[in-house]
């Protein structure tokens, strides 16, 4: 793995420059829960984790807002044509993780 070529359209890095990155960008995320996951999300956007410092403080409720969809569990097949029509109301520049 390790010396292959990146595919297009992929990025490697580690945690700490993407934290780096992500802290200079000020993004703006929309949560798409699908399963106990987004009760994670809900616990990582309150006052114990502080996402203010990261700033990412405010989750959009609406994708057009969004500059990061956060995919929080399962993505079954019936599902996938929704999440694409989601992810294709987002503006330019969008990131995902998943």
């Amino acid at each position: 793995m390790a010396g292959e070529p990146t595919p297009p359209g992929f990025l490697t890095t580690n945690l700490d420059k993407a934290v780096n990155w992500v802290r200079t960008q000020s993004m703006w995320p929309v949560s798409f829960g699908l399963a106990c996951c987004a009760i994670e999300m809900m616990a990582t956007g309150a006052a114990h984790n502080d996402l203010a410092r990261f700033g990412m403080e405010v989750f959009r409720a609406s994708p057009r807002q969004a500059d990061l969809m956060i995919v929080a569990g399962r993505l079954s097949q019936k599902m996938a044509p929704v999440l694409r029509q989601v992810y294709d109301q987002m503006a330019e520049p969008k990131w995902v993780i998943s």
